[in-house]
Formats: C-alpha cells, sequence, structure tokens
C-alpha cells in the first residue's frame, strides 16, 4: 500500500520501510548539513528536529498551519522570539512563536524563572 507523495510503504507489522527515495533524501540532507565535525552535525540536527517540533506543536495547538486557513484555527501566528538554548553539542537558537492572542510556549522547553533572566542579561 503507497502513502502518498512519500511512496512510503508500510510492512505487515505498521512500520515504514526505508525506500530508495528516503535513502536519497538523507543522503542530501547530510549533504547539505555539510562537512564538520560529528559534534557540529549533531548540533545542526538537533536544533532542526527541535525546531520543528516547536512549530508542530504551535499546529497542533491553534488548528492551522502557517498561512493555512480552517475553520478550526482558533488563534493566528504572530512573528517570533529567538530563544538561545544551551547544549553540550554548543549553543542553539530555536524560534518560539507568537499568537495573536493569549500566548505560547513549547512543552519541550522549561520558561526561564526572573531569576534565572537576571543573571542571563
Amino acid at each position: 500500500m503507497t502513502l502518498g507523495e512519500n511512496d512510503e510503504e508500510l510492512t505487515e507489522e505498521g512500520v515504514h520501510a526505508m525506500t530508495h527515495d528516503d535513502d536519497a533524501r538523507v543522503a542530501d540532507l547530510l549533504a547539505r548539513l555539510g562537512e564538520g565535525d560529528s559534534r557540529e552535525l549533531f548540533r545542526r540536527l538537533l536544533q532542526h528536529g527541535m525546531q520543528e517540533l516547536i512549530d508542530a506543536e504551535l499546529t497542533a495547538a491553534i488548528g492551522a498551519g502557517p498561512h493555512e486557513r480552517t475553520d478550526a484555527r482558533s488563534n493566528q501566528r504572530n512573528g517570533s522570539r529567538s530563544r538561545l538554548l544551551s547544549t553540550p553539542t554548543g549553543d542553539i537558537e530555536l524560534r518560539i512563536p507568537k499568537v495573536r492572542i493569549g500566548s505560547f510556549f513549547p512543552s519541550l522547553l522549561e520558561p526561564r524563572r526572573r531569576v534565572d533572566r537576571a543573571l542571563w542579561r
């Protein structure tokens, strides 16, 4: 059974089987990430993965993706702010999306307390 544009096939256990296209995509991703050392590669993969999770969480929270018009939409995106996250592989700069009504903060990050904010300035 083919699942649309990704041309992924399901095995009997329901797990996606790797196709030749998937191998090509992985090779292309690695080429685009550059020929740095493994620590830099991991840092960039972590940054990209975390940003994708943050964007997916906001999409689920407001009921619509970027530039998407749906009846289920409960809010609108309104830009983003930067957040520097320190990891063992180096600092990662993430974009935390803003919403027009209320506030949004991703569940995979911990908000800074006021004491922490004073120390970071």
